[in-house]
């Protein structure tokens, strides 16, 4: 399982009275109090990385060797995020700010504040889904089924049949929700968006399929069809 250091510290907002009230030993690393004195910003040196999603689209959010202290995904523009709490949506991120970035953040926050515990990444890594043998359902489970709904995704589907895509476990999450997809031309496989995979005004996808380029544009071109037109 591949992960991305993000190096981030989490920020925690407490009464200024009481800066180390939420912290763990060894985690402050810097405090101010704002103007009237009534709280304190705290920095902690508790950097986070985000792990490669399972294939639900969630990213674990690993502190320290192997503990996960949740998991973050994205769902119509919303972040939620699901800890040892439950789930909890943290709505859109702020401008400037990437969705990902502000769910781990948020997670470790609640870590340093002692609200979600750590279990782990072992654990997280044999409890996550496995893929369906045969095709997936038409919908996600959070699609409503609706005559606009299920035509989008036989929509959807036929698009990716033609460009050599398969659904791993769910079937259409919307056209803007991440959507976990197995290349068939390689072995890649991840979240995509159907948004970025349909082409616009009539032409075809970008060639470049996915990180690692794929087996080479001029290939794609000659195995799918829709780039002879």
């Amino acid at each position: 399982m591949t992960t991305q250091l993000l190096e981030r510290p989490a920020t925690v907002t407490v009464p200024a009275d009481e800066p180390n009230k939420l912290l763990v030993p060894g985690q402050l690393d810097r405090s101010t109090a704002d103007p009237g004195g009534n709280t304190a910003t705290v920095e902690t040196a508790m950097p986070y990385r985000l792990g490669a999603p399972d294939i639900r689209c969630r990213y674990p959010v690993i502190i320290g060797e192997d503990r996960v202290i949740g998991r973050a995904y994205r769902w119509h523009r919303d972040w939620l995020v699901i800890t040892s709490n439950g789930e909890h949506n943290l709505r859109r991120p702020p401008k400037g700010t990437t969705g990902a970035d502000m769910a781990a953040a948020h997670l470790a926050q609640e870590y340093a504040a002692g609200r979600i515990a750590a279990v782990p990444l072992e654990q997280v890594l044999a409890e996550a889904p496995t893929p369906l043998c045969g095709p997936v359902p038409l919908l996600h489970p959070r699609m409503p089924v609706t005559d606009r709904n299920i035509t989008s995704a036989k929509t959807a589907f036929a698009g990716l049949a033609a460009h050599h895509w398969q659904a791993v476990l769910t079937g259409f999450p919307g056209s803007d929700n991440h959507w976990y997809l197995s290349c068939e031309l390689c072995p890649w496989e991840g979240p995509k968006f159907w948004s970025h995979l349909r082409g616009r005004n009539g032409e075809p996808p970008s060639t470049h399929r996915h990180e690692g380029g794929c087996i080479g544009k001029d290939k794609v071109r000659q195995l799918i069809a829709a780039y002879e037109k």
